[in-house]
C-alpha cells in the first residue's frame, strides 16, 4: 500500500500492510481457501493417524528461530499448516478418538467461532454489546429446559446459567462463590459487623475450611481448592455401591471435619466420573444436605449432563434440586466447538455478592439500573467472547429431536461395543457396568483365576490428563499383579499402532482400558475395528505369556 497523506489530520501513513492484514479482496480469496482446507481435513480425517509421531521440540527445527522481518503472503502462510502444524495434531475429531471424553466439532459450531472472532469485544458489560449478554441468557435458558433443569436454574427466577471456559473454570468460580458465602452467613450468626473484624475473622475462618468430594471426582476439585486457598478432602468409594459417593458417607466426613474443629462448606458430586461414568447416590445426600444448609453442593456433569437430553436421563435432572450449581460442557458430548462449559446456579447473588468490583470506569447507566445482567461478576476473568453464538447455531440447526437422535446414535455404537466384548468374554471383562457409552475393560489372564477388584477403589494416581502414559501398578495380589501387567501390555501395544486413541485408568486397583466413541463422525465400523485390533493384540500378548510360563 503506498504511502499518502490522511486527510482528516494530515498525518502521514507509512504503512505497508492494510490495516486489516489484508485487503477485502484478499481476506475473501484467503479465507474462501480456509474453508476448502477445513472440509478437505474433516472429508480425508478418517485416513489420518489419529496420534502424531514426533518427538517434543519437532516444531522448534520446523520453524526459523526469529520472527519475519517483513510480512510474508497469505499462501505461504497457509501452506505451513500441513507442513508444520499437522504433524503435532493428535485429531480429536476422528472416528478413531476414543481417548478421555470427546472434544466436539461441528460446522456451526465453526461458523460461530468465525462470527465471534469477526465480532471480537471484551464483553464484560451489558452495554459492550448488549447482544452478547442477551443472547447467552437466552440460550442457556433453552438449554436449562432441554436437559429438563429444573425452574430455578431459569433466569426468570432467582438462578440463571453462564458460559464458561471449562468445567474446571466452573469448579474454581463456584468454589470461591461457596466459601464466601459460607464465611458470611458464619459472621452474620456471630454478629460480626466491624469491618476490620471481619476482615480478621474472615482470614482466620479460611484456614479452617474444607471441601471435599468422592475420590472418583475430577482432580478439578482439588485443584479449585487450592487456588481458593481451602483445604480439601476426598472420601473413597465403594465398588458395592458402584463407586456412588453416598449420603452416609457424605454425613460421616462432615462429622470426622467438625469434630476436628473444621468447617466443610463445599461438597462436590458427579453425574458421570471420569473413570467409569458413576452417579452419586443424589437421593441419599439431599437428606444429609437439608441438616447442612451453609455447605454448598456442586454437581460436575461435564460430559454426561449431555445425555439429559433423553427423556429417559430425566430422572436425574429432576434431583438436581438437591444442589447449589450445575455444570455440563457442551463442547464435550453435544456438538458445540471448545470452549463451551454452562453453569447453571440457583441463585445469582451467591456469584456476585462473592465475584462482583465495580470500579468507576466500568460503571455505566444500565449497570446502575439493576436491569441488566453483567457477566464479569458471575466469572474470574473480566472480558469473555461472543461464545453464545456457536450454542445458538447448534440448537437451531439439530433442534431438540436432533441432539437426541445424536446421543442415541452414540449410545447405540457403545451397546454393541459391550456386545462384542461380551462374546469374547475368554479374553475381555467389563470392570464397570458401561454407562454413557463408556467402556471400561480388562484382560483375562488364562490360566490365572480372575482378579476380584478391591473393595475400596483408591483412585487413578494420575490426574486424568495423564491417562494416555501407561503406568507400573505393584500389588501384593499375584493373580491381580498378572492381570494388571497383561492389561498395560495390550494398551501399550494398541497405542504403538497410533491407529486408535484409547486411554487406560485404575479402578479399584485394576489396570483397565477405557473405550469412549462420542465425537460426531463415529461410525460402527470404527467400533468393529477397534474390537478386532484389540482382539487380535490381546490373543498374541496371551499366547506370549503362555509361552513365557511354558
Amino acid at each position: 500500500m503506498s504511502s499518502h497523506i490522511d486527510q482528516t489530520n494530515g498525518a502521514l501513513d507509512e504503512r505497508t500492510i492494510p490495516p486489516m492484514g489484508m485487503t477485502g479482496q484478499a481476506f475473501l480469496d484467503a479465507a474462501g481457501s480456509v474453508v476448502n482446507d477445513i472440509e478437505r481435513y474433516y472429508t480425508t480425517l478418517p485416513s489420518r493417524p489419529v496420534l502424531p509421531s514426533i518427538s517434543p521440540g519437532y516444531l522448534q527445527k520446523l520453524l526459523p528461530s526469529a520472527p519475519p522481518t517483513h510480512g510474508e503472503p497469505w499462501a505461504a502462510i497457509e501452506s505451513d499448516i500441513e507442513r508444520t502444524i499437522m504433524p503435532g495434531i493428535t485429531h480429536w475429531q476422528s472416528p478413531k478418538y476414543m481417548a478421555f471424553f470427546a472434544a466436539s466439532s461441528t460446522y456451526p459450531g465453526i461458523l460461530g467461532e468465525m462470527w465471534s472472532a469477526a465480532l471480537t469485544s471484551a464483553n464484560f458489560n451489558w452495554i459492550c454489546s448488549p447482544a452478547v449478554t442477551e443472547l447467552e441468557t437466552i440460550v442457556l435458558d433453552w438449554l436449562a429446559q432441554i436437559l429438563a433443569l429444573p425452574h430455578l436454574f431459569l433466569s426468570k427466577g432467582e438462578g440463571g446459567g453462564v458460559i464458561q471456559g471449562s468445567a474446571s473454570e466452573a469448579v474454581v468460580t463456584v468454589m470461591v462463590a461457596a466459601r464466601e458465602r459460607y464465611i458470611r452467613r458464619h459472621l452474620e450468626r456471630q454478629g460480626v459487623t466491624d469491618p476490620d473484624e471481619i476482615e480478621d475473622q474472615s482470614c482466620e475462618l479460611r484456614g479452617k475450611l474444607v471441601a471435599f468430594a468422592s475420590a472418583e471426582a475430577h482432580s478439578s476439585t482439588k485443584k479449585g481448592a487450592i487456588i481458593a486457598g481451602t483445604r480439601f478432602r476426598s472420601i473413597p468409594v465403594h465398588r458395592s455401591n458402584g463407586y456412588a459417593l453416598t449420603g452416609e458417607q457424605v454425613r460421616a466426613k462432615i462429622e470426622e471435619l467438625q469434630a476436628r474443629g473444621l468447617h466443610p462448606y463445599y461438597l462436590g458430586v458427579t453425574l458421570g466420573t471420569t473413570n467409569t461414568c458413576a452417579i452419586d447416590d443424589f437421593e441419599s445426600i439431599a437428606e444429609v444436605a437439608k441438616d447442612y444448609p451453609d455447605i454448598w453442593i456442586h454437581c460436575d456433569a461435564a460430559y454426561a449432563g449431555s445425555a439429559l437430553v433423553l427423556p429417559e436421563y430425566q430422572y436425574l435432572s429432576k434431583q438436581m434440586t438437591l444442589v447449589d450449581s450445575f455444570n455440563m460442557n457442551m463442547h464435550k458430548w453435544l456438538l458445540t466447538n471448545f470452549d463451551a462449559s454452562c453453569l447453571y446456579v440457583r441463585k445469582r447473588k451467591d456469584l456476585t455478592n462473592a465475584l462482583s468490583i465495580t470500579p468507576t470506569y466500568l460503571k455505566n447507566q444500565f449497570t446502575d439500573s439493576g436491569l441488566v445482567t453483567d457477566y464479569r461478576d458471575w466469572q474470574i476473568p473480566l472480558g469473555r467472547r461472543f461464545r453464545s453464538l456457536k450454542i445458538w447455531f447448534v440448537l437451531r440447526i439439530w433442534g431438540v429431536e436432533g441432539l437426541k437422535q445424536h446421543i442415541r446414535h452414540h449410545l447405540k455404537l457403545a451397546d454393541l461395543f459391550v456386545e462384542l466384548v461380551k462374546s469374547r468374554s475368554d479374553i475381555f471383562r467389563l470392570l464397570t457396568p458401561p454407562k454413557f457409552a463408556l467402556t471400561v475393560l480388562t484382560i483375562e489372564p488364562r490360566n490365572s483365576k480372575p482378579p476380584e477388584l478391591a473393595e475400596i477403589d483408591k483412585g487413578d494416581p494420575r490426574p486424568f490428563q495423564d491417562q494416555h502414559v501407561p503406568i507400573a501398578l505393584e500389588t501384593d495380589d499375584h493373580e491381580l499383579q498378572i492381570a494388571n501387567d497383561v492389561t498395560k501390555e495390550v494398551y501399550t501395544k494398541l497405542d504403538e499402532t497410533k491407529e486408535f486413541f484409547l486411554t487406560a485408568s485404575v479402578v479399584g486397583g485394576v489396570y483397565a482400558i477405557r473405550v469412549v466413541s462420542v465425537n460426531p463422525l463415529a461410525e460402527e465400523k470404527y467400533i468393529r475395528r477397534v474390537f478386532e485390533l484389540l482382539v487380535e493384540i490381546t490373543e498374541r500378548v496371551l499366547k506370549g505369556s503362555d509361552e513365557k510360563e511354558d
